[in-house]
């Protein structure tokens, strides 16, 4: 398991620091909304996805639309990217606005609840990679610390031995898993604000998305598109989020940090040029997203030589690595976690045999 560990204390007092950032990035006007730039991304956003629909309905019961499949698979996630700008106010400082974005770019478009969406994303970046506090962090389908590694039995357990190897092929369900919690959410009691708008727009989704498919391909067609469409998608959202914090270090109760250390040192940047930016929705400049989580996307570029000339100056580690690194990263921190059940599964192959 990473530690923390390596950070020089600086000279001013710790609880300053954040504040020192902030004034120098607030001076820069990088805290402005960007409308402009927004209102161009949107119109290009929603261009390609319908654009995607649009091929759908041209295309027919071919298996051409395999293609097509793939093709919305991205145009999806981009529209994923919109949803959570708006859940950061980062498009619009008026709440109702950014409500009804997240919830059409959510609910409506692509069948994720905003609500359950925001609750979880807020314990986040309130508690990144806190074992305890970070729901993206906490035991499931993967587990990310030797605790939850001890606590595994069964299939869970064989699964945790061998989780770097089958990491990428299980983001292939995470779009399931995406739907099975949205509709989940809306019954457990998650704190919801729009419950019941939701629910009517989860069902408009889901009512016109299974629809558009067995109506216009046949059912074997139609299966092996959202089969396409719904894995690919959740292996570019589960690649999109994967370099940020895996693999960098897990925060525990007895860890102290204030608020600038305590994002800086949790999360990872990805380098590349305007293609990675795009690719990534700006989530590629995670630690500037975490420490201005409203500050629109187009400025974190902008913000990122600041933030790490500042964090030299303090001298805080600043994480930054390329795209195909961060994944090894990621999947090596995977590997370790695993390591002690391996070697227990070993030792025991060892006893029976002799």
């Amino acid at each position: 398991m990473a530690v923390l560990a390596g950070v020089a204390e600086p000279e001013v007092r710790r609880g300053s620091d954040y504040s020192g950032l902030s004034r120098q990035i607030s001076a820069a006007g990088l805290l402005e909304r960007r409308t402009g730039w927004y209102v161009a991304r949107i119109a290009l956003t929603l261009g390609l996805f319908v654009a995607g629909w649009v091929a759908f309905a041209a295309v027919g019961d071919s298996w051409w639309q395999v293609v097509v499949a793939v093709f919305l698979a991205g145009a999806t996630t981009q529209v994923a990217f919109l949803g959570h700008d708006a859940g950061h106010r980062q498009m619009f400082r008026n709440r109702r606005a950014s409500d009804v974005a997240g919830l059409l770019a959510g609910n409506l478009a692509i069948g994720l609840s905003y609500g359950w969406w925001i609750d979880k994303h807020n314990r986040h970046h309130a508690n990144p990679n806190h074992e305890d506090d970070d729901p993206d962090v906490g035991a499931g389908a993967l587990v990310w610390t030797d605790e939850q590694a001890r606590g595994t039995r069964g299939f869970s357990r064989w699964l945790a031995c061998r989780q770097a190897y089958l990491f990428f092929p299980m983001l292939l369900l995470e779009g399931l898993a995406l739907h099975v919690s949205s509709v989940r959410a809306l019954t457990d009691g998650t704190p919801i604000r729009h419950r019941r708008a939701e629910a009517i727009l989860l069902v408009l989704h889901a009512v016109g998305y299974l629809g558009a498919l067995f109506t216009v391909l046949s059912p074997g067609r139609a299966l092996v598109f959202l089969a396409v469409h719904q894995g690919l998608w959740g292996l570019y959202m589960g690649c999109s989020f994967a370099p940020n914090h895996k693999g960098m270090p897990v925060v525990t109760a007895e860890d102290e940090l204030d608020f600038l250390r305590k994002q800086v040192l949790t999360s990872r940047n990805v380098r590349g040029g305007v293609v990675v930016d795009f690719a990534l929705g700006g989530l590629n400049y995670q630690i500037e997203h975490h420490l201005f989580p409203s500050m629109p996307r187009v400025n974190l570029r902008r913000a990122q030589p600041i933030v790490a000339r500042y964090c030299e100056e303090q001298g805080i580690p600043y994480e930054e690595t390329g795209l195909f690194d961060s994944y090894r990263q990621a999947l090596r921190h995977l590997h370790s976690v695993g390591a002690p059940l391996r070697a227990e599964r070993a030792a025991g192959g060892r006893s029976r045999a002799a």
